[in-house]
Formats: structure tokens, sequence, C-alpha cells
């Protein structure tokens, strides 16, 4: 359907069969002795004059790209794309100013027409500085600022560049060209890094900000899936005999594998189940709401994660989150036979977890083995904070979503693990106190045999105490 501004007739002539004539009584004026209207004087280049001015007179024909009809005035510029000829043209627009503007602007940017050819013309794109990035990735760029900026050596971010390359690597189109691999891993690296907004992202990158987020999710994914399998993982029967010396020496306690600590990671308040992530103790010290997802994390003698376990709420107690983790079911399994993961006092006690006495006035014998469980779990807790150190991005409430957070979370536990393998320090001015409530369980003996072991080994620590003292 059409709509006109006016009800035309088609003959024109229909307007005026019922008017009377018009007479001005009290106007003389001499009559026209030539017959210039006289259509039956046959003038052929009169006749051909007034018909191109009806021509010109009436609406010219419209053609409407996807049957759009054309009561809907349109400002949207339609893309065609030929394939033949390999180029892309931009429909007219209903605005005739922005038409002009849009052809000027494509008009400039296009290369000059050979003879016969076509314009090409590429679909439009903001135009961004990368004048940070590009001066950071140049080879000239001190090895100090790379580090300050990413919290790693140039070498070990080509290698994760290398490592995740077959992955991330996106083709050119004929509209733009594809991000290369350095700067999407780079975009993701330094926003986990600083924590910074993704406005501060996209300005330093030259990027959108939406873009900014697509590229932080497609890189926390790969390093899930490429390189978590192998940078953290259960060691092997080698290297679990070097970590049960390793830990020996340390503190005296034999057969100790790991050490396990859960941390908490400050979120928005969700817009559904905000009770379960209320975390009740971290409000009650900061004086305001607060939300939260855990961590729970196993690691080495070194410092580096072999297990992890994340996103559970806030609310939720060590104990809680232990028994959902998949290192409880394959300790359940037996496959923690015969060696020690110690908690902190917030675990229970049980056949393969090795915790601190808990209850009042303690002998002698059980203060001196708190101290030494203390040296074991301190290598946890120093873990969780040279890791929220070095990625700044889990010091405060994340604007990530709540489904996505387990992949960022998980990709810097991987991250953290890449750079203490590979002796990445951190600065002093980078450390990061953690504070977790440790609240005893319930029930914190689940196992009566664990109990007694235990005893036997404060015993043998106190006597080796003793004997190292003579």
């Amino acid at each position: 359907m059409e709509i006109s501004s006016f009800p035309f007739s088609e003959d024109y002539s229909s307007f005026f069969q019922d008017s009377e004539p018009l007479t001005f009584s009290n106007f003389n004026k001499r009559p026209r002795t030539d017959n210039f209207f006289d259509f039956e004087h046959d003038d052929s280049s009169i006749q051909e004059l007034l018909s191109e001015l009806l021509a010109l007179d009436s609406p010219p024909e419209v053609k409407h790209a996807h049957n759009v009809p054309s009561v809907f005035p349109t400002s949207i510029n339609y893309i065609k794309v030929n394939s033949e000829m390999n180029y892309t043209s931009y429909a007219d627009s209903g605005n005739l100013s922005n038409t002009k503007r849009a052809r000027a602007e494509a008009d400039d940017e296009s290369p000059s027409v050979a003879s016969g050819g076509v314009a090409h013309r590429r679909l439009w794109v903001k135009d961004r500085s990368k004048a940070w990035w590009e001066q950071v990735n140049s080879p000239d760029y001190p090895e100090d600022e790379f580090k300050k900026a990413f919290q790693m050596s140039k070498a070990t971010f080509d290698m994760i560049c290398e490592e995740l390359e077959s992955v991330v690597t996106k083709k050119d189109t004929m509209l733009r060209l594809a991000i290369p691999v350095r700067q999407r891993v780079a975009v993701c690296i330094w926003r986990l890094a600083t924590g910074e907004a993704l406005r501060e992202v996209s300005k330093r990158f030259g990027l959108g900000i939406s873009t900014c987020h697509k590229l932080i999710l497609e890189v926390c994914t790969a390093i899930k899936n490429v390189l978590m399998p192998k940078f953290l993982q259960w060691p092997d029967e080698h290297r679990t005999m070097e970590i049960k010396t390793e830990f020996e020496f340390l503190s005296g306690i034999p057969n100790v594998c790991g050490s396990m600590y859960t941390t908490h990671i400050p979120i928005v308040a969700p817009k559904s189940n905000v009770a379960a992530y209320f975390n009740k103790r971290h409000t009650e010290r900061n004086q305001k709401s607060s939300y939260s997802v855990t961590v729970q994390g196993v690691v080495d003698s070194k410092g580096v994660f072999t297990d992890i376990c994340i996103g559970w709420p806030g609310s939720m107690s060590n104990d809680q989150i232990l028994e959902k983790s998949a290192l409880f079911q394959r300790a359940n399994q037996g496959t923690l036979n015969d060696m020690w993961v110690v908690g902190d006092s917030g675990f229970p006690l049980m056949d393969w977890l090795l915790v601190p006495y808990t209850q009042q006035n303690l002998t002698w014998t059980k203060h001196a083995f708190n101290e030494k469980t203390k040296d074991v779990q301190r290598v946890a807790k120093e873990t969780f904070m040279r890791m929220k150190g070095r990625w700044r991005c889990l010091q405060k409430r994340t604007e990530m979503k709540l489904q996505d957070l387990p992949v960022v979370l998980g990709a810097c536990c991987v991250l953290h693990n890449i750079c203490e393998m590979r002796d990445e320090g951190l600065r002093e001015e980078m450390s990061f106190e953690v504070f977790d409530d440790e609240i005893v369980p319930e029930n914190s003996v689940r196992s009566v045999n664990a109990m007694s072991v235990r005893d036997q080994i404060a015993h043998k620590l106190l006597h080796h105490a003793g004997n190292n003292s003579l």
C-alpha cells in the first residue's frame, strides 16, 4: 500500500468540470489576439515542452529493497555485497543529507576507480588509537615495563601466544581484518593483571568495549581448555614423592602431598539467589554488604596449584565446599591413601585431611603440632596472596556475569602456575593480604582413626624437636 501526501485524481481536468468560470467585471483587459494556448494549433515544440513539464511533475518510481513498504521511511544504510565483483556498496538512505555525507566519506576512503572498475568500500569501523599497544608490542619496548603491564616477561607471553595460537586465531574477511593473536591474548592478560574497567581496556588497545569483553572470555576459555591440562593437574607418582620430601623438610610432618586453602572473590550482588552469595563474615568486617564466590585450591610445596574447586556461593563454609569438590570424591575412592592434605581449622579431620587441634587449653604437644601445620598452611595462603596480587581483577568486585566467572578464575589459576613454574617474580608492592575467616565445622572430626594418627604425629614432632634441641 502506498500513501501519498494528497489524493490526486488520475484525470486532472475533473477538478474543474463543475466550477464556474471566474470573471472580473471591473477589470479592463485587451483581449488576446494570439492563440498561444490554443492546443488545436499544431505546434510540436510546445507539446513536447508541456510533456516534459508533466513528466517532471509526476513522482519518480521507487524500487524498495527487500520488499519494504514505502510507507515506512528509513535512515538505515543497507549493505549489499556483490560476490562476483567482490565489493561492498551502500544503498540509498531515506535521509538525503545522510546519504550525501556517507557517500562523501566513502569516496574519501575508497581508492581511485580505474576505467571500467568499481570502487572497493569496506564496512565502516570507528577509528580508535592503537598507539599504546603498538608501542608495547614493539621489540624495543623495555622488558621491565612490559612485565609491569602484564605481570610476566616477554618470553612467557610469547609462549602463551604460541600455545593458544591454533585456538584463538581468526581469519580475515572481506569486510575487515582479524585481530592478531598477540593482541587478543594481551587484551585478556592486561585486563586480568590490572583489573581495569573494560572502557580503559578499549582505550589502550583501540578496540570496542564489547569486542574486548568477548576477547577476554574467548582467551580465558582457551586457557582453560588448552593450558589447564598441561599446567594444572594432580602430580604424578614421581612428583608426589618430591612434594612429600619438601613438605617434610619444611614442617617435619611426613607424607604431606598438598596444602589446602579456600578464599573468597568479591562480586556484585546477583539478581537471583542473593542470599546464597551473601558473605556474612566479610560484611561484618567491612561494615558493608559483601557478596562472593569461593575458590578452593590445593598447592604443592612450591606454591603451584594441583587442584581447584571454583564458583560455589560465598555463604557456604569450607567443609561444605569440600564435600562438593572433585577432590573429595577422589579421596573417597582411595586415590589419596597413605598421604595427607593439610588444611586449616575450617576443614574437618579425615583419613586424608590433616587439620590442627581446635579445642581450648591445648597441651604443649598439641600446640607444637598446630605450629607445624601452620608452616604447611602458610604455603597455600601465600599462594593465594601472590595470585591476587598478580591478577588484580580478583581484588575488587568484578563486572563479569556470574556464569562467566568460573572460567575467568580458572584462567587466573592457570596463569599463576605458569608464572610460578617460569620463576616470574612478584614485586613487593604487588603483595596483597588475604583475609578469610576460619569457622570450625560442627562435625570437626570425621574419622576416629585419623584422631589417633594425628596424636602420634604430634608426639613424634615434639620428641624430634626435643632431640634436636639437645
